[in-house]
């Protein structure tokens, strides 16, 4: 069984905020794979369904994102979930908007989020999907930016990256398989950063 999580802040008035684009990245897989309604577990929304033929259970933390880890820890104890099989969707404003990096292990760069499934799990040793929101340009914008809305110009690939996400991401789950899963979402979206770059 794996643990797919997305991170985000919980509420209508975070709902469309970049800081949210994991739990849009976890809502577009439920769709696309037939999953069943979300329910309210582990301090958090849940579906458990199937990908690639593998049981998989799918997890919106609603702790707000600076406690995303005590959801993701109550839930990967609750179904016997060992770390090296969660994997963890998030916004990332080192890279380009519609850009996409898989990584295992390592730092939490200053995400909040990050910081807390790390703390919580008690190791680095889970998979990170790092969704591109780009960067303002100023680290003291950073917080307003990234708990604003995505503008008209983004939304014009948001929905396709989104969807790119959700068609491959079976291929998370298979190893050795992430640069697949990068390349083909990459081919999908094949628009430049630079013509992306319209961020606020």
């Amino acid at each position: 069984m794996w643990l797919l999580a997305g991170l985000g802040n919980p509420g209508d008035q975070y709902k469309n905020n970049r800081h949210n684009i994991g739990f849009m990245a976890v809502d577009e897989i439920a769709q696309a794979h037939n999953f069943p309604p979300f329910r309210k577990k582990f301090q958090s929304e849940f579906s458990e369904g199937k990908l690639a033929g593998q049981k998989v259970v799918l997890l919106k933390p609603q702790t707000y994102m600076n406690e995303s880890g005590q959801a993701v820890k109550a839930a990967a104890k609750f179904f016997k979930i060992k770390p090296s099989r969660i994997v963890i969707f998030h916004d990332e404003l080192d890279l380009s908007p519609g850009k996409i990096r898989v990584k295992e292990g390592g730092g939490n760069a200053g995400h909040n989020g990050l910081r807390s499934v790390q703390a919580h799990l008690g190791t680095p040793d889970f998979q990170r999907v790092r969704l591109g929101i780009g960067h303002p340009g100023d680290k003291n914008r950073v917080h307003g930016y990234v708990l604003k809305d995505f503008s008209k110009a983004e939304k014009s690939w948001l929905p396709s990256f989104l969807d790119s996400i959700a068609c491959h991401a079976g291929l998370l789950l298979e190893e050795g398989k992430s640069s697949d899963f990068m390349s083909k979402v990459a081919m999908d979206n094949p628009s430049s950063a630079d013509e992306k770059k319209g961020v606020s």
